[in-house]
């Protein structure tokens, strides 16, 4: 099995024993239930039923995947709960492993275009992560359904999508108690959540339907292509008719058949029109050490502390946020005003003076000139 369906099979597995079914693991791939009168209702199922998660299933099991009748059937039993969760990672401060080499992880994973930084220090520190899900729906001339996380950290702003599925996998399994005296990073504020998603949302949403967007115009611009072709030769076929004899009637054809171009191509950008749905369905906390990499970053005559964290069970170095945009493309620049880090992107020109600034300094309107953002 694929590993989403490992996750899905496990997820339902729990759901159901605590919702006070009878579960049992059967081959290949699948479970056998005895179900309450609730988990009946709430899932559309019979007493005694078997679920199968992957192609291959037991005899006579339902298929359950991440289609949206099974995420619907399952949110109606799972209702509000679950759906603010805070795990605490299973690890020792004193005993989680530490990088090798830092300096060479440093140099491998931050570079930045105009400034210099120095490693300070590495040290063991806790931090707060938190991840959100979504599952959205895209709906075209096709449809496609899929599941969206988004992690971050709440001490420095960094993305953790290049080890967020390793840590899904590790504090869904086991979660520990918080010892009081451990100080950790602010919760951000609504504001600062709100702007955070608007930013990172978007855009991950656009990645993960890049190869659905991509068949979508390319089924949108050969239809166009073939509905062009098609009026192209009966204008021409009537143009040549009318060269050899004039007429009223077939005038009126030749209009008709602009007529009826123009109205292909509306029918067509209907069929073709993009809605995307997004539902949030949990936020998940997660808590635990790191190894942070202290670093003091200069550019010009400014000077800035950051810093970034190494996380111990995926032994990876998180990726220098872009402190605008939220985005993990692009090269990193510090700007002049507040040592910001972004991306080339949001340091570009101003499309009326031409002057770059930071976005991340100025949401709304260029410093220079006064115009606003572009």
């Amino acid at each position: 099995m694929e590993q989403s369906e490992t996750v899905l099979k496990a997820f339902v597995k729990q759901l159901t024993e605590a919702s006070g079914a009878l579960v049992e693991e059967i081959e290949p791939n699948g479970l056998e239930i005895i179900s309450t009168q609730e988990l009946q209702q709430k899932l559309k199922l019979p007493e005694l039923t078997r679920l199968g998660f992957a192609l291959e299933r037991p005899k006579g099991a339902e298929r359950v995947g991440l289609e949206t009748e099974w995420l619907e059937r399952l949110g109606r039993l799972l209702g509000q709960k679950g759906q603010f969760l805070r795990s605490v990672a299973p690890l020792l401060i004193q005993t989680m492993p530490t990088p090798s080499n830092p300096e060479r992880i440093l140099e491998h994973n931050l570079t930045l275009q105009n400034a210099i930084y120095r490693l300070v220090k590495v040290s063991p520190a806790w931090t707060r992560y938190l991840i959100f899900i979504f599952h959205f729906t895209a709906f075209a001339d096709e449809k496609r359904d899929g599941i969206l996380r988004l992690g971050i950290n709440l001490s420095n702003g960094s993305l953790i999508d290049n080890f967020i599925e390793t840590l899904l996998g590790e504090i869904t399994q086991n979660s520990n108690l918080l010892d009081e005296s451990i100080k950790l990073p602010p919760l951000w504020n609504t504001k600062q959540l709100n702007y955070f998603l608007e930013q990172a949302l978007p855009r991950a949403i656009d990645s993960s339907l890049s190869q659905f967007l991509a068949g979508l115009k390319r089924r949108q611009e050969r239809d166009l292509a073939r509905i062009y072709d098609y009026h192209k030769q009966l204008r021409r076929e009537s143009l040549l008719r009318m060269r050899k004899q004039p007429t009223e009637t077939e005038q009126a054809k030749i209009q008709a058949i602009t007529r009826e171009y123009q109205a292909k191509i509306v029918d067509l950008q209907q069929k073709y029109d993009l809605r995307i749905d997004v539902e949030w369905v949990q936020t998940l906390e997660v808590i635990m050490p790191v190894q942070r990499f202290e670093l003091i970053i200069k550019r010009r005559k400014g000077e800035r502390h950051f810093h970034l964290d190494w996380n111990p069970l995926a032994k990876k170095l998180e990726s220098a946020p872009c402190e605008y945009s939220y985005s993990l493309e692009g090269k990193r620049m510090v700007c002049d005003d507040a040592l910001h880090i972004v991306s080339e992107l949001a340091h570009r020109d101003c499309a009326n003076c031409a002057k770059a600034y930071c976005r991340a300094c100025h949401l709304l309107k260029c410093p220079k000139c006064g115009k606003s953002k572009t």
